[in-house]
């Protein structure tokens, strides 16, 4: 096994999936114990701007003293260094090119911010956008990780599985019920439906991610704060 004496994460706590979301559920997968710097964005620390003075954001790892920041360099620099199971890339090159291309298109697509903040026909555009976005990953799925069950890396969640988790497509029903629309829909994206049954069933991540009734009360006070705030902006 690798050193594991000292690893710190610096992350934002968060009532929802995040990318240090991501790193924590890897960490814990891999029975890495951790110390986690929780992190006032607000607020920056030195340590912080010290250990990733280009983007000045979270999530850092630090491994004795070296930090890595970026949450898909950090899902892969874990998974080099501790090189036991489970694993979270496959050993085969195109399948690895696939894991990256379509943590890629979920990073960027499936964003929900913009959706969940949106009203009237912008809304509904956002809406008929994020449905589309899932039912191009459903065929990607089928096609490109074909057998793989119930997780996208077979047995164990791997790194897409751990993007995805991450992602706000894993808390669809929450944003469903602030949206007041279906985003997935089982008979349409049965693969999609039995991924995220399975993820939200795993004991890592029902420790890790939130319940969905906090979900759900953490974006509805963040529309409430940026509600208040639009007027200044404007002003």
């Amino acid at each position: 096994m690798g050193d594991v004496s000292e690893v710190k994460l610096f992350g934002k706590w968060s009532g929802s999936p995040s990318p240090t979301k991501r790193v924590e559920i890897a960490l814990k997968l891999k029975g890495i114990p951790y110390e986690f710097i929780q992190e006032d964005l607000g607020n920056k620390s030195e340590s912080l701007l010290q250990y990733n003075p280009v983007h000045k954001k979270v999530p850092v790892l630090v491994h004795n003293g070296k930090p890595i920041a970026e949450s898909a360099i950090i899902l892969e620099y874990i998974d080099e260094h501790w090189k036991y199971a489970p694993k979270l890339l496959p050993e085969d090159p195109y399948e690895r090119a696939m894991v990256r291309f379509w943590a890629n298109f979920i990073d960027e697509k499936l964003r929900s911010r913009a959706l969940l903040m949106s009203e009237g026909e912008e809304k509904a555009k956002l809406t008929k956008e994020y449905i589309e976005n899932i039912s191009v990953l459903e065929e990607g799925i089928k096609r490109d990780f074909s057998g793989k069950s119930p997780f996208l890396n077979g047995e164990s969640p791997g790194y897409l599985d751990l993007v995805l988790g991450s992602s706000s497509a894993s808390s669809h029903r929450a944003i469903e019920e602030i949206v007041g629309a279906k985003l997935i829909i089982p008979e349409i994206h049965p693969l999609f439906f039995a991924w995220v049954t399975a993820m939200k069933n795993h004991p890592v991540v029902k420790e890790t991610i939130p319940l969905h009734e906090g979900l759900v009360n953490r974006v509805l006070q963040y529309k409430q704060q940026r509600a208040l705030e639009l007027p200044n902006t404007k002003a």
